[in-house]
């Protein structure tokens, strides 16, 4: 099955798009496109023959990556690519959106790196290896899948029900960049203030320096007006004020640009009076990191500065909390000091034809807009974790996210509904998760649209809630954290979330600080003939119903449902399921392919108009 982006893939350039929004360079080589790839058993050395090409970024079992064959445990996946270099008068640094799920890199026969881990973006410099010219890249990669107990989401090397096809190996967006050998910027990190007139920016480089000759130049426009100028020293944390700040939220999505430029500058410190210092340039008086320092560099001379480094990016002016004092003493999410209804889809961000990754950027972009024109202002990302660009699109387009933390278990690691505590994980598993989890909240923490950390999914290996929740918080205080959306409460986290699937689903009755969500409802299967996955196999739902008229009464029930928990329990949000339809799950508002809005968005506007309305009303029922 192939969606109409994948029809018309263009195979030379997929996904030319800049892969990372939030930290642009102007430069850079997409080695998306053909790859030689080979299978062999795990213990075996490099290949000396490779069986054909597989189309990257495409996972090799998905249609799009022209091999469409499932990996075993036991089984390792050799890609082979070559790309030129001009020059190497600079650093050579290789990005890899994501691998699933262990691999090692050799560039012109020497190990470059490793890594583990399958949702993370991460970077390997490849300085050292990299010559003028010709150069090959060999990355062999080994996926447990669920056969192992680190992060997967819904894989499975058995797929049915609930469960997808395993995804392995390559499967977003690899580049290459070159950044000046003195100095470069390796990461940036913008959070609003609580009052959203102001910004924390924090900055990093390659390689920590105390050279004072170095400075960033930030400019910050909205639009085409620059609204605010900066000087910072790199590796510092500055705050920055916004003169007539405007906020974001899902109806007015603003974003503010900005540019941060690495220069080398006149050393603004002064140096100190005691002439008694042999080398007065290597001294200085003035403590590192303090006031003084910060606006001695907001008042740099930059007029005969030179440009080492540049990259560009945007955030967002925007504030979310809980106030118990909003719906008659019952806890409320709040988006810039006012109450927001969260209604939104689970999102399982499978395709039938790319499987984790999406055909285009036009793909993303049409679900993203279906969703706001349908009248639902949330997405609910399922245990999966996107390339950037979908995150972006939701940025400039409006739509929150909760963001889920990817599960990983075995079975024997299930937490069910009534049982009396949390499962426990060996330090091997909990590591792997807790690392994970970490790199993908320090990655996505970029993007306002994200308002909440979903940690645990209805008892998929659930562990250590009370725990986790506060790294996460220590990570990221700027989120909300749903510790456990159904099943086994924790009693910790902003939320305390029920799941509900039947025909008149109802909110959570606990009474306490948290405020209350229905994390899943719905699930109204009904199959579209010439739109399944497969016809011949089980197309289910949680409600499954073969006619139109049938399946659009039931969607009308289930939201009278949720705006009645909202009237009489104060509901906060509420997750319809799903999306789109996914292999044998018919449940979707779209069928798998993105042909068919089984509800046209205008009709599901209409269903959501009352509930919408209802929840911004500052006289809420109780």
């Amino acid at each position: 099955m192939l969606t109409r982006w994948g029809k018309t893939l263009n195979t030379d350039t997929p996904l030319p798009e800049y892969p990372r929004p939030q930290m642009r360079r102007d430069q850079w080589i997409n080695l998306n496109g053909y790859w030689d790839y080979t299978l062999t058993t795990q213990p075996s050395p490099q290949p000396d023959h490779w069986t054909g090409q597989i189309l990257v970024p495409f996972c090799i079992e998905s249609p799009l990556s022209g091999v469409e064959q499932t990996i075993t445990p036991q089984e390792r996946i050799w890609y082979r690519r070559r790309f030129n270099l001009a020059s190497i008068e600079e650093r050579t640094l290789l990005h890899f959106g994501a691998v699933d799920f262990e691999c090692m890199l050799w560039v012109n026969g020497g190990i470059a790196g490793t890594h583990t881990g399958g949702f993370d973006a991460f970077t390997i410099d490849i300085s050292e290896y990299v010559r003028q010219g010709s150069n090959e890249l060999i990355l062999a990669v080994t996926d447990p899948s669920s056969s192992g107990d680190q992060p997967r989401g819904k894989q499975h090397l058995n797929p049915k029900n609930i469960w997808y096809h395993a995804v392995s190996g390559i499967w977003q967006t690899v580049w290459v960049e070159q950044v000046p050998t003195t100095a470069h910027l390796e990461e940036i990190y913008i959070a609003a203030s609580a009052t959203c007139d102001a910004i924390e920016f924090t900055s990093f480089l390659g390689r920590p320096t105390r050279n004072p000759e170095l400075a960033l130049a930030i400019t910050i426009t909205l639009g085409e007006q620059i609204v605010q100028r900066y000087t910072a020293r790199p590796d510092r944390k500055v705050t920055i004020k916004i003169p007539q700040p405007q906020r974001w939220s899902p109806d007015n999505p603003v974003l503010y640009d900005i540019d941060i430029t690495l220069m080398r500058i006149k050393n603004p410190i002064p140096a100190p009076k005691n002439d008694n210092l042999q080398d007065a340039s290597l001294f200085r008086a003035l403590p590192l990191r303090g006031n003084e320092e910060t606006q001695l560099y907001e008042n740099a001379d930059l007029s005969e500065g030179t440009i080492i480094d540049r990259v560009s990016s945007y955030f967002a002016l925007r504030h979310i909390d809980i106030d118990a004092t909003q719906t008659n003493g019952i806890p409320a999410v709040r988006l810039n000091g006012e109450p927001i209804f969260q209604l939104g889809t689970l999102d399982q961000g499978w395709w039938p034809d790319g499987f984790h990754t999406p055909p285009a950027d036009e793909a993303m972009i049409y679900e993203i807009e279906f969703l706001k024109a349908a009248g639902f202002n949330c997405v609910r990302k399922h245990i999966k974790v996107e390339p950037a660009r979908y995150y972006y699109h939701c940025d400039r387009l409006g739509l929150l996210v909760w963001q889920d933390v990817p599960s990983g278990f075995l079975p024997a690691q299930f937490v069910g509904p009534n049982d009396a505590q949390e499962g426990v994980r060996s330090s091997r598993s909990s590591e792997q998760f807790g690392l994970e989890m970490h790199r993908m909240i320090n990655r996505l923490r970029v993007h306002p649209c994200i308002i909440v950390w979903v940690l645990h999914n209805e008892g998929w290996g659930q562990f250590d809630s009370a725990r986790l929740t506060q790294h996460i918080r220590d990570l990221d205080p700027t989120r909300l954290v749903n510790a456990t959306s159904g099943w086994l409460d924790a009693g910790v986290g902003d939320f305390i979330d029920r799941h509900d699937y039947a025909a008149t689903p109802v909110g959570p009755e606990t009474m306490d600080n948290r405020a209350r969500v229905i994390g899943e409802y719905g699930g109204i299967g009904w199959p579209i003939s010439g739109h399944l996955w497969n016809a011949d196999m089980h197309n289910w739902g949680y409600q499954t119903f073969r006619d139109e008229a049938d399946a659009r009464q039931a969607y009308q029930q289930v939201t009278q449902g949720i705006m009645r928990a909202f009237a009489s329990q104060g509901l906060s949000g509420a997750i319809y399921t799903q999306t789109s339809d996914v292999e044998g799950e018919v449940n979707g508002l779209l069928t798998y392919d993105r042909a068919v809005e089984k509800f046209p968005r205008s009709w599901l506007k209409d269903q959501h108009q009352a509930l919408l309305r209802e929840s911004t009303d500052p006289e809420q029922p109780g």
